[in-house]
């Protein structure tokens, strides 16, 4: 299956280079580019792509509001393209934001080529790109800059409590494979927990999923899990 791109930077330099890149795919179609956020969401809504790689600071319609347009598009609009968001920072706040409003992730712009073309491809997957170091300082960054949550969210009631462990190895940082270790089970049981926590509470990948369990109590930097 192909993967549809749509290539949204207000650097034409930028938008020619990822074009050439992902188009020398045999998976992967670039189908348009965009040089503004209200452009890239015209043109997203009119070609349907499967990933938008979404710069940050544009002109007219910045990243962070063109990605929560897409992701929560108005009645009617029933395309929500995989975003993916390109930052020139390693951390930058509008990125966290846009992980808020449902981007599966982000990407450096001085990123190697490789990276750039799995990323596409984990994103197009429906996963986040959020590696597990990715993780930790993403995690670290909320507690740093945002008051912390005193009591936790009733939201984590339609839990089990094997649920709720799950969700915190995977805010702490942990990989399927080491919360598997952690819990001693399956790997593919870990996956079938996760997807049942991302159903319940209507996340679209781990990056929000980390978001949720910091903002609603569940795990605070440097401490146990909230109870």
């Amino acid at each position: 299956m192909t993967i549809r791109v749509l290539v949204v930077d207000d650097q034409a330099m930028v938008r020619a280079g990822f074009a050439a890149l992902l188009a020398a795919q045999p998976d992967i179609e670039v189908v348009g580019d965009a040089d503004n956020g209200l452009a890239g969401v015209e043109t997203s809504r009119r070609l349907h792509p499967d990933v938008v790689l979404m710069d940050v600071r544009m002109p007219e319609l910045d990243g962070l509001e063109a990605a929560r347009q897409l992701l929560n598009p108005p009645r009617g609009v029933e395309h929500r393209p995989r975003v993916l968001m390109l930052t020139t920072f390693d951390i930058d706040d509008y990125v966290y934001e846009a992980l808020r409003a449902g981007a599966s992730g982000f990407l450096l712009k001085d990123a190697p080529p490789a990276d750039l073309i799995a990323a596409v491809r984990v994103v197009a997957a429906g996963d986040a790109l959020l590696a597990p170091s990715v993780t930790r300082r993403l995690i670290e960054e909320f507690a740093r800059t945002r008051p912390a949550v005193r009591a936790r969210s009733p939201r984590l009631n339609a839990l089990t409590a094997r649920e709720v462990e799950v969700l915190t190895l995977i805010a702490r940082g942990l990989a399927n494979a080491e919360i598997a270790q952690d819990l001693v089970v399956a790997e593919q049981t870990v996956k079938t927990h996760i997807g049942r926590i991302f159903t319940k509470l209507d996340l679209r990948d781990r990056a929000q999923a980390v978001i949720f369990a910091y903002e609603t109590g569940l795990v605070t930097v440097g401490a146990e899990p909230a109870s």
